[in-house]
């Protein structure tokens, strides 16, 4: 038996008026993915999805600002090339010196961190007590995890996926004890999708627990602001490991807090979205979903 038919897997009602719309712009996504060089119409594909095409223009509009039009255009490798930049300087400087000053920082979720000891990291989660509970969000379900030093993991689950879900953020740390807990997580999953309550004056608290190489890693992402991006090999430069491409995006690829910890802003050199741990199709609905706010 896995620890997640062990316990608790209910979900709270929805605490985001987007939540249900995710399942339909998933779809939209798979179909414009799959069929991306025939360019579908809106009435194509709201006939595939037996919606009106005013129906689908309103889900769209209501869950990322954008039409699909629009959200299709923000997901493209053009526009990951323009996230990316051509400015000639390292692209995670420019990220950070643009974004942090610029308009971009104003619409980002504010975070502050702290890192777990090693020896804390080795000890696999012994002693550590874990509150979690599933909540609908913009991406699907969410799975938040929480210490009393703050928010450690966020995870996101299709429907009847939620138990391999739990199991494998778990896995990450198999000595902890987890207790079902959705009023405790509740405050955190408010706070990260709604943007209205994105604040520099109250961080979002967050503890990283990995090993020193992912923290520093996760601490790059941590720098990438809303609406920009960068590659692989830029955030080895930046932790001082320039040949160190593959083990950043295996790191990459182990970050325990999506979203907030944003993996989904890392791209290949070429702006191909490359891999994501809980989905290309979610990685390209929070990409589009970010550019309607900052449209927005």
């Amino acid at each position: 038996m896995t620890l997640a038919q062990k316990i608790d897997l209910s979900t709270t009602t929805d605490i985001t008026p987007e939540g249900s719309d995710y399942e339909t712009v998933r779809r939209v996504i798979e179909m414009l993915t799959l069929d991306y060089q025939a360019q579908p119409s809106l009435e194509t594909l709201a006939a595939r999805l037996g919606l009106s095409p005013s129906q689908l223009q309103k889900t769209f509009t209501r869950w990322a600002g954008l039409s699909p039009k629009g959200f299709l255009q923000a997901v493209t490798l053009d526009h990951a090339k323009r996230l990316l930049g051509r400015e000639g300087m390292p692209l995670l400087e420019t990220s950070i010196e643009l974004g942090l000053s610029g308009p971009g920082r104003l619409h980002d979720l504010f975070v502050t961190h702290e890192a777990m000891s090693p020896g804390e990291w080795k000890a696999k989660g012994a002693g550590l007590t874990i509150r979690y509970g599933f909540h609908p969000s913009p991406f699907g379900q969410a799975l938040v995890m929480a210490t009393e030093r703050g928010l450690a993991g966020l995870a996101f689950a299709d429907p009847g996926g939620e138990a391999a879900c739990f199991d494998d953020m778990a896995k990450r740390w198999p000595q902890a004890h987890y207790v079902a807990d959705q009023a405790a997580t509740a405050p955190y999953a408010s706070r990260i999708f709604d943007p209205q309550k994105w604040s520099g004056e109250q961080p979002l608290r967050v503890v990283l627990i990995g090993t020193d190489f992912q923290v520093r890693v996760w601490e790059s992402l941590l720098e990438i602001p809303l609406g920009k991006a960068v590659t692989y090999s830029d955030i080895a430069a930046r932790i001082g490991q320039p040949t160190a491409s593959r083990a950043v995006g295996a790191a990459v690829g182990r970050n325990p807090i999506s979203f907030v910890v944003p993996c989904h802003r890392a791209l290949g050199k070429s702006g191909a979205l490359t891999g994501y741990h809980w989905g290309l199709t979610r990685k390209r609905a929070m990409l589009g979903w970010e550019a309607g706010k900052i449209c927005g």
